[in-house]
């Protein structure tokens, strides 16, 4: 025994397990071997002998191994349900002090050997392997046999045969005992990083009972001990890993930022200002010129709806929304997603040129670890869930690839089952997409679900679509030059040191509240605030619903279910970014205010008074619809009179009947061609495919 504990007394740990550990210890009893070790609260070992508790930190190998040694003299006073001889029980630490809390970049050489708690984001998890904990060797000469307990990284043979002094062993598998082993990675939470930094990695080795315990995705507090791999070649430079002593699962999000009781003040204070709505919105990018209606549902978005709605039947509602930006580029797509990146408590960037499907959910790779397993490594949105994912060129990414988030923006979750592995993740992330014309420039009297790369099943699971219009306008031109200019003279003023001269243009690109203030302003929001849909807001969203559908002249679809669901989270949203328990009819006609917007931007078609959401979302608005449906019934009409319909015929009796221009029409022959709807026998001549049952 240490001097150190010679001092502290071999007693006091004997006490302490007879005294405060009788639970644990009956709990090992009952559910042996599923549970293999007691856990005990470190502050309650503070309070009870805080020398005990000083050389823990200190000095952990020891102190655990003389607490393993009195909790095999416990194990005579245990009922064990499922008694085993060679029973071998550990004892874990948890609730260390925050100021035992190190981050992952932190954990360097000054804390070999001694025990802290570290905080992390799981990115990989690797099978569970067998470790021999005592081996049993058998002398090749004369077959005796020599048991060994292994505490170290590599296994240790006998030195020599007690009985014939011969030093050749074979190593007995059976007769040896095994525990379960694991690895996985960890890399720092997302909300501890600023700017550009790269998260921190690290290695974490598992044993026993822990095991089998964890996910790609989820956050865990880790008590451990820095420990030393040794390099395969004989070299200086030495890998570093965490030896787990104990895991502590935490449903922290973005949410739990410090938030001092000063801070706290400040918020409440802000959030009865009658302004706060507007403040918070000229808050989001204030040196990106216009956009007012997309900064403001992008400030809605990190506010989130209602998170805790459950159904009777285990149902969970989203309350994250979802919000793509498509058009013109160089309008400041990129950096509004930028900023809302920094601005955002919790947030992760990805393009979408660089991130394949796997990336952005989750994927199965050979395992890292060389052991010739397979890995289960997150993706961006599993490791954003709780968070924002702002994904730029949306519309670069393949269709295999996007078809990828389907599960992730609707249903909260990603479903992997890959390399043998069948595993479901928590993906509970807002997306914030940015996209660009699949013809440079956007064309607004085009359907969007035409001009876009982007499958419509995919554009109907976000809650707003906005456009961003590169729109020649002289007095507007003039305006954003004059911003621009003015940015870049700021810019350059910051960079001299005097910006006395240019108070107005610095007050004009100040954010009204400061970033860190807002930062904690949408963390205690989403921490505190669950307002409940008052009858008024919800009558009134209802009766939205309701008279859109109904009184629509333009003979399309106005609004479907889903994108009712979309104003009640964004009503949701406007209450908590006044901090109010109460959803009212201020929030519902805000929301309502955003999806008109939406809808007058891309989902009025020029001529209609109506709005079509399906040019928004469909393949084909129902103008388009009745145009195809119209050609094809003309084929269909026109070969009872003959063999092979001329489409000269057909473009004939379009114009002369349904009012379709040439172009249009030869446009929708050829798609229904492409399609196989129609065929052409010889060229210049059409045919409609028959359908056979």
């Amino acid at each position: 025994m240490p001097e150190e504990l010679a001092e502290v007394g071999w007693s006091d740990i004997e006490s302490f397990l007879s005294e405060h550990c009788r639970d644990e210890l009956n709990l090992v009893g009952q559910f042996y071997p599923k549970k293999q070790s007691i856990t005990i609260d470190f502050q309650e070992l503070q309070e009870f002998s805080p020398q005990l508790s000083e050389q823990l930190l200190a000095n952990p190998e020891e102190v655990i191994a003389e607490f393993e040694k009195a909790l095999d003299k416990e194990k005579e006073h245990i009922a064990f349900s499922k008694p085993d001889a060679e029973m071998r029980l550990a004892v874990r630490f948890g609730n260390l002090p925050a100021e035992n809390e190190i981050m992952v970049k932190d954990c360097t050489s000054h804390y070999l050997g001694k025990m802290f708690r570290v905080q992390g984001l799981i990115t990989t998890v690797s099978d569970v392997k067998p470790k021999v904990w005592k081996s049993v060797f058998v002398c090749k000469r004369c077959k005796a046999e020599v048991e060994m307990i292994q505490d170290e990284k590599t296994v240790k043979t006998p030195m020599a045969c007690d009985q014939c002094g011969r030093r050749e062993f074979d190593l007995v598998e059976n007769k040896s005992k095994f525990i379960d082993f694991q690895r996985i990675g960890v890399q720092e939470p997302l909300e501890v990083l600023k700017g550009s930094q790269q998260a921190t990695k690290i290695n974490v080795w598992l044993e026993n009972d822990l095991t089998n315990k964890v996910l790609p995705g989820q956050r865990i507090i880790i008590t451990g001990i820095l420990r030393l791999e040794a390099p395969k070649v004989k070299a200086t430079i030495y890998e570093k890993f965490v030896e787990a002593n104990c895991i502590e699962f935490t449903d922290q999000e973005f949410e739990e930022l410090e938030i001092s009781d000063v801070e706290e003040k400040k918020i409440r204070k802000l959030s009865k200002e009658p302004k706060i709505i507007e403040k918070v919105v000229a808050s989001v990018a204030p040196s990106i010129y216009g956009h007012t209606e997309a900064k403001e549902a992008i400030a809605m978005q990190l506010f989130g709806g209602a998170s805790n709605k459950k159904l009777p039947d285990g149902m969970k509602i989203r309350g994250n929304i979802h919000i793509l930006l498509i058009g013109d580029p160089g309008t400041a797509k990129s950096q509004i997603l930028k900023y809302v990146n920094r601005l955002a408590p919790k947030s992760l960037y990805v393009s979408g040129k660089s991130a394949t499907g796997g990336g952005l959910t989750a994927i199965a790779e050979k395992d890292e670890f060389g052991e010739g397993g397979w890995v289960l490594k997150a993706g961006a949105l599993v490791l954003a869930s709780g968070g924002l994912a702002c994904i730029d060129e949306f519309d670069k990414m393949t269709d295999e690839d996007r078809s990828a988030i389907h599960e992730a923006l609707e249903q909260q979750t990603v479903s992997v089952a890959k390399a043998g592995i069948i595993a479901t993740f928590k993906s509970e992330s807002a997306v914030l997409a940015a996209a660009n014309p699949k013809y440079s420039r956007f064309d607004p009297y085009k359907p969007p679900a035409e001009q876009f790369d982007i499958p419509s099943s995919l554009l109907s699971r976000f809650d707003l679509i906005f456009p961003i219009k590169d729109v020649m306008d002289e007095t507007k031109d003039k305006e954003l030059a004059k911003h621009m200019v003015g940015s870049h003279r700021l810019a350059q003023a910051y960079a001299s040191g005097s910006t006395d001269e240019m108070k107005e243009m610095k007050d004009k690109l100040t954010a009204p509240i400061e970033e860190d203030l807002l930062k904690k302003y949408i963390a205690y929001s989403r921490k505190n605030c669950h307002p409940i849909l008052s009858e008024d807001a919800g009558n009134r969203l209802g009766d939205y619903y309701v008279s859109l559908r109904k009184n629509n002249t333009g003979g399309g679809v106005p609004l479907t279910p889903r994108q009712l669901e979309g104003l009640i989270r964004l009503a949701e949203a406007s209450a908590k970014l006044r901090l109010s328990k109460v959803v009212e009819i201020e929030d519902a006609e805000r929301a309502i205010r955003l999806v008109e917007f939406v809808l007058r931007e891309l989902g009025m078609e020029k001529g209609s008074s109506g709005f079509d959401i399906d040019r928004i979302m469909a393949e084909h608005p129902k103008s388009e619809r009745d145009k195809i449906y119209s050609i094809t019934n003309i084929v269909k009409g026109l070969e009872a009179e003959y063999d092979m319909v001329p489409i000269s015929k057909v473009l004939e009796d379009a114009q002369q009947y349904h009012g379709i221009d040439n172009r249009t029409a030869e446009k929708l022959i050829q798609e229904l061609t492409n399609k196989g709807d129609l065929y052409e026998p010889r060229h210049g001549y059409v045919k409609a495919v028959t359908n056979r049952g």
